[in-house]
């Protein structure tokens, strides 16, 4: 299963580096890609319950970045 958010308001490389590399660790996340130019999350899980974590995830880690649920 794949999901894409638009993570507005990440305005820096470096917390997206991190973001990125902490979504990965989820229990459940397969691959996960994030493109600071276009504030684009790319989520790939085994099921639908993880994309639930990786929001609450992003909103904990980042409380600025308004999250969309683009695909």
């Amino acid at each position: 299963m794949k999901r894409v958010y638009k993570l507005e308001g990440l305005d820096c490389a470096d917390c997206t580096a991190k973001l990125e590399r902490a979504i990965a660790k989820l229990e459940g996340v397969e691959k996960v890609g994030i493109n600071f130019i276009t504030q684009k999350c790319s989520v790939e899980a085994l099921d639908e319950d993880v994309f639930d974590k990786v929001e609450k995830f992003i909103v904990k880690q980042e409380p600025d970045v308004e999250i969309t649920v683009l695909q």
